[in-house]
């Protein structure tokens, strides 16, 4: 319900809009919505089915993408790891087992920037039990014949660089993350007591110790962080989710710690090196040439205001994937509206509800939505709508208006 009640007779309450029919109405509509929105605002509306542009103003003007920046980063995912893609989180043991299942030795838990590694619990409670547990490596190692350890148990999480941030908050923690980026980030990357410049990767370690410990096993020495040498035998690994399935954990609830954790994994793996802005030049290589739009990029989940795109590179985005396989699993992966994510609470009773899919993009003084609508005459209608310079809710109303219009052509 709208509550800003002098906007609310302006635009009208989202549930009880009057549908346009006509292509110069929905035109009319939209128009009205963006002049009372302000001249920081901006949208395009493309008709995949009939291909032309429907809507148009102030298109190419660019803005902070906010969290809508999440579907270039998505996109580099899907179309360089493929969708069925996994990370892996490894044990390898320097040393050697012998009789009475005693490894001589130490082990190396070693991550590939997996953002749902963790405990059972943590994984059940916020992931709905989709991730890579500890305790499943543990029960490998003591499959594999393990029952003592004479070494130590070190966590290694050398894949990507030790900065804990993204560029908006300088790569110093930032709150806005809900989680500290690590190569081994164990329950968005927890540290517990421990403290130093590789903390999160001493508490995954110490929390490998525990599991083994709560399976029977024996473990000598202390955990700490350090390097797998070169060398070390592969014992037990777990993997991650699918790229697919962690695009739908990050898109949905706008996940920052995900987008975030995968830039980083696009580095390593593309960009030389396990860095934000590594990944954020493989996703700016990947978006111009599979796209040939070229956003301003500087990390994975839109945090810095130095992201910069427009209505239009969105749009293009998603019109030219949308009859892809890419295209197929980043629409699934979407929020829905008045269903799921954080469109779940928007457009409830409207015709845009559970017909139009999108991703929602927020910072102070800009509120952007982007996605699919299946239009009331069947058509398959692409937008983006971007508001700088206003209030979010209010930006909420214009947004949700002139999305159930698009919906309702």
């Amino acid at each position: 319900m709208c509550t800003l009640a002098i906007f609310c007779a302006w635009v009208g309450a989202p549930a009880a809009q009057a549908a346009p029919r006509t292509l110069a109405a929905l035109q009319s509509d939209l128009s009205h919505q963006l002049a009372l929105a302000g001249p920081q605002s901006s949208a395009y509306v493309y008709d995949l089915t009939a291909k032309q542009a429907l809507f148009s103003d102030r298109a190419t003007a660019l803005h902070p993408p906010a969290s809508v920046e999440k579907l270039y980063t998505a996109t580099t995912a899907l179309a360089l790891m493929g969708p069925s893609a996994q990370l892996s989180t490894a044990v390898l043991g320097a040393g050697h087992l012998v009789a009475g299942g005693i490894w001589e030795g130490s082990l190396y838990l070693r991550g590939s920037g997996d953002p749902t590694f963790g405990n059972s619990a943590f994984i059940g409670a916020h992931y709905g039990g989709l991730g890579a547990s500890v305790s499943a490596l543990a029960s490998q190692l003591v499959l594999d014949g393990i029952h003592q350890v004479t070494g130590s148990i070190f966590g290694d999480e050398s894949y990507l660089d030790s900065l804990r941030g993204e560029p908006s908050s300088g790569y110093a923690p930032d709150s806005f993350l809900e989680g500290t980026l690590s190569g081994l980030a164990f329950n968005r990357g927890e540290s517990g007591t421990e403290s130093g410049p590789h903390a999160p990767a001493a508490f995954a370690a110490r929390r490998l110790a525990a599991a083994l410990r709560a399976d029977g096993v024996s473990v000598h020495g202390p955990s700490r962080a350090s390097a797998t040498p070169v060398g070390a035998i592969p014992l037990a690994a777990v993997a991650s989710p699918t790229i697919a399935q962690l695009l739908g954990l990050m898109l949905p609830p706008s996940d920052n710690f995900f987008a975030e954790m995968l830039i980083k994994d696009l580095g390593a793996r593309y960009g030389g090196a396990g860095t934000t802005a590594a990944g954020a030049a493989v996703v700016r290589q990947t978006i111009a040439s599979l796209l040939g739009i070229h956003p301003r990029l500087v990390d994975g989940s839109g945090l810095s205001r130095a992201d910069l795109t427009s209505p239009y590179e969105v749009t293009d985005l998603l019109v030219e994937l949308a009859p892809t396989a890419i295209g197929a699993v980043l629409r699934s992966d979407l929020a829905v509206a008045g269903r799921s994510g954080t469109l779940a609470k928007r457009m409830r009773g409207s015709g845009a509800s559970g017909r139009c899919q999108a991703k929602t993009g927020t910072l102070t003084g800009a509120s952007n939505l982007a996605g699919y609508c299946q239009a009331a005459d069947g058509h398959l209608l692409a937008f983006a709508i971007f508001n700088d310079d206003i209030a979010t809710e209010l930006a909420h109303t214009f947004q949700d208006h002139m999305t159930i219009s698009i919906a309702d052509y």
